[in-house]
């Protein structure tokens, strides 16, 4: 017999640590439920855990949510449940903001500097066992552009300034001693042409579908380099593989493609100035663990009647800075 406040999860083919869920499940009825089931499992509940944020089983079976007060997603994107019944409803959302942090601040990093030291052209002539001296670049001195201002965003600039990095930034505010990036400016294209490496780290919005086009990548230097670890809606991709086999940028590193997953015989997987990585760049060790016990702070909170963390203006589509 279901008992206290309802919750409902849903995942994919891998559950949550029962163990981390327990003090939830002391306190709560819990129903776990897939994709499949999951318009029966949202009747009557209270909370739905979207543990699975790449599912988009959540607009189709919204009709159910008769009795939902908050939605808690296991990322920090929100765009798989940004849907207009949703957020014209009372239903308060929040994300898992900053647990993904520093490791996509890593990634990025690395991405520069396997660029700048071609990193990866080393390990094909290896692979050929040619010995071939060549020079590389340096990271320090060169200037990035961070397009996204959240807590990610934040971290990234950290870690390229400790790398020697000049940062700047684009955001929806302008700001001129942003502690973070210090500059933060609002025309992306008035940017884009001082910057050697361009990283890509906005929400997916409607404002900011398709920011990166023909004339976006146009903009930008012929050596720069773009990094995506945004979503991949944020870029034209048919513009993106122009710019890459046309010389108009030097590489891309793309943890988030459109379509995606990126299927076989697409143009990408062949270029040898793209980086392809499966939408991974946040997945360290142990991330799993992190989402629920993000989760199991903000469920304490709820059933205390506490203001939740990382509150998402459902205007906005993220968390406020």
């Amino acid at each position: 017999m279901e008992s206290g406040p309802i919750v409902t999860v849903v995942h994919s083919d891998q559950l949550p640590d029962p163990a981390l869920m327990a003090p939830v499940s002391a306190r709560a009825t819990v129903r776990y439920t897939d994709s499949a089931g999951l318009v029966s499992a949202l009747r009557g509940a209270d909370v739905l855990f979207v543990y699975d944020f790449q599912t988009r089983a959540v607009p189709d079976a919204w009709p159910a949510a008769d009795r939902l007060s908050w939605l808690h997603i296991g990322a920090t994107g929100v765009d798989t449940v940004m849907f207009p019944e949703l957020r014209d409803s009372d239903v308060v959302v929040t994300n898992t903001r900053g647990v993904f942090d520093t490791a996509i601040a890593e990634y990025v990093l690395g991405q520069i500097l396997d660029f700048a030291k071609d990193l990866t052209g080393s390990t094909r002539l290896q692979q050929q066992e040619i010995w071939r001296h060549r020079e590389s670049e340096r990271v320090a001195g060169s200037t990035a552009l961070i397009v996204g201002t959240g807590s990610i965003g934040r971290t990234i600039a950290g870690l390229l300034r400790a790398a020697g990095m000049r940062i700047r930034a684009v955001g929806r505010r302008a700001c001129t001693d942003d502690p973070d990036f210090g500059t933060v400016a609002t025309d992306l294209y008035a940017e884009l042409p001082g910057a050697d490496y361009v990283i890509a780290i906005a929400p997916l919005t409607d404002r900011t579908r398709h920011m990166f086009d023909g004339r976006a990548f146009g903009a930008m230097k012929p050596h720069a380099r773009f990094v995506n670890v945004g979503r991949g809606e944020l870029v034209v991709t048919e513009d993106l593989v122009t710019a890459l086999e046309s010389g108009a940028i030097a590489g891309a590193a793309l943890d988030v493609v459109d379509p995606e997953p990126l299927p076989p015989g697409h143009s990408l997987w062949q270029l040898p100035n793209a980086h392809i990585t499966p939408h991974n760049s946040g997945d360290f060790v142990g991330w799993r663990d992190d989402i629920v016990t993000t989760f199991t702070a903000n469920f304490d909170r709820w059933l205390a009647g506490r203001p939740l963390d990382n509150v998402v203006d459902k205007t906005l589509g993220y968390v406020p800075g």
